[in-house]
């Protein structure tokens, strides 16, 4: 899935507190890892952030739960959304710690508990865990939290290039109830959820993506080494500049940027993440506002207002139009590569 972890950068390579100072005003920032808590000054790089970003999300695993706390009751704001697999079986199978499951919850629970009023699941479904995938996200919703899904993507971010769904229809079918149960609600934004979760099972498929990408253009992603890149999703580094040599201007209208841009516009990884596809949501509001129209209100009486076989793909599957080979050979799994890892080479 992701082995980030088997790739840790080294502390005295981060970049610091006076990195962060040169980052430029934003909308929003998700701090990820890795694991952010490992980081014992992460308390002054958010008290930073909040000087240029209007919502701050950290993503973790939920071990540290002190220092989870602790963050949270100085920045009563900050969005925490721990990663959790599946329910307690399949969790801790997937990650392979044999308490993992009860550590992240407890750690919610706790949250919850002080009243923190941003606090999520993260869960990355997969063939091994899509079968929990209705019930995790009823289980979030019985606690009155944010569920947040995404797929298997192949990355150096990920040091992964093997990584592909198997069983297709299966992932598909998980999708779709829970489409249809966001669909459900009487919440908005879990309406429009479930359109980022429509295009997870474009994704899954190999289709190209619902929305156009604008990474290097709107958004952009740092590494610890001070690296910035359009994102976490391609297969090699694509480096525009670095932050702790150069200012900000000079990084983001330098001909390498422009040269990154190039590369970003004729991409054809068809990623389909959260960090991508939230800021395309607001640029394209129409796209899936329509979606949206179309499957709460204009299907309002149906019990069932979403299904996979609405995708051509999907049927071309079932019928036998498109072969499982065929569409194998569309994603970014490559079994003979070996995954870059991204490090700074010193």
């Amino acid at each position: 899935m992701c082995n980030r972890y088997k790739k840790p950068s080294k502390p005295e390579e981060e970049i610091t507190v006076e990195t962060i100072r040169k980052l430029p005003p934003m909308y929003f920032t998700n701090i990820t890892g890795g694991e952010p808590f490992i980081r014992e000054d992460l308390a002054d790089i958010v008290r930073e952030l909040y000087k240029k970003s209007d919502r701050i999300v950290i993503s973790t695993n939920g071990f540290f739960t002190d220092r989870i706390i602790a963050l949270c009751n100085e920045f009563p704001n900050v969005g925490i959304r721990i990663s959790i697999e599946g329910l307690e079986e399949t969790n801790n199978a997937i990650r392979g710690l044999d308490d993992g499951f009860n550590k992240g919850y407890e750690t919610l629970k706790k949250l919850v508990e002080t009243n923190h009023p941003d606090v999520g699941f993260g869960m990355t479904v997969q063939d091994a865990n899509a079968h929990d995938l209705v019930s995790l996200y009823k289980l979030s919703d019985e606690m009155n939290m944010e569920f947040a899904t995404a797929s298997l993507h192949n990355s150096f971010y990920f040091v992964e290039a093997k990584n592909i769904i198997k069983d297709r229809p299966m992932v598909a079918q998980s999708f779709e109830n829970l489409i249809n149960e966001l669909l459900k609600s009487n919440s908005p934004k879990k309406w429009f959820r479930a359109y980022f979760n429509h295009g997870l099972i474009n994704y899954i498929y190999g289709q190209k993506r619902l929305l156009p990408c604008d990474m290097a253009f709107d958004t952009f992603f740092i590494d610890p080494y001070g690296d910035v890149m359009p994102c976490n999703g391609t297969k090699e580094k694509e480096v525009m500049g670095n932050l702790v040599t150069d200012d900000w201007d000079t990084l983001w209208n330098s001909e390498q940027a422009e040269k990154v841009r190039a590369k970003v516009r004729n991409c054809d990884r068809q990623c389909w993440m959260i960090g991508s596809v939230s800021p395309a949501m607001k640029k394209y509001i129409w796209v899936p506002a329509a979606w949206v129209v179309k499957h709460k209100f204009l299907r309002y009486f149906k019990d069932k207002k979403y299904s996979m076989y609405e995708n051509k793909i999907c049927r071309d599957l079932r019928d036998g139009k498109v072969t499982k080979e065929e569409l194998d050979a569309l994603s970014t799994c490559d079994l003979n590569a070996v995954a870059s890892d991204g490090l700074k080479q010193i």
